[in-house]
């Protein structure tokens, strides 16, 4: 039924709920695991955080380490995963990656890194309202 999980991480310490189960999820169905991590590009974002190259290089290399280290998290459990680092709108690039690689289940946290995302709604909200793939969302408290 589910036999390819998105894992969608930004890396936080709140988003380790979300990968924990979804691996769990991912272990019990015999799932490939794909892993995406964000890097934000829009614009009120980078006014806001006052992202330029040297910052952006270490969001994607950041980005890298944390797919990685779903990747092999799920290698250690005899699940096959896929780490991917995308840059754009954090929503958008989640959803267009599950329309586009046959995702059957998105699972996201329920608040992660963004500190601006309180007013201008969450990551997890927008996913849910934009996606036709199941989205799950774990609280970081989540056991």
């Amino acid at each position: 039924m589910f036999e390819n999980i998105l894992i969608a991480t930004d890396g936080s310490e709140q988003s380790e709920a979300s990968v924990s189960k979804g691996l769990d999820l991912a272990e019990s169905l015999g799932s490939h695991v794909h892993s995406v991590y964000v890097v934000e590009t829009e614009a009120t974002y980078i006014l806001t955080v006052g992202l330029g190259d040297d910052e952006m290089e270490e969001y994607k290399q950041y980005g890298e380490e944390t797919v990685t280290g779903v990747v092999d998290r799920a290698a250690d459990r005899g699940l096959d995963g896929t780490g991917v680092v995308r840059t754009g709108n954090v929503a958008a690039e989640i959803v267009e990656y599950a329309e586009n690689n046959d995702i059957d289940l998105i699972v996201t946290g329920k608040q992660g890194r963004g500190a601006i995302s309180k007013y201008i709604g969450s990551t997890a909200e927008k996913v849910a309202r934009m996606s036709d793939v199941p989205v799950t969302i774990v609280g970081k408290g989540a056991k």
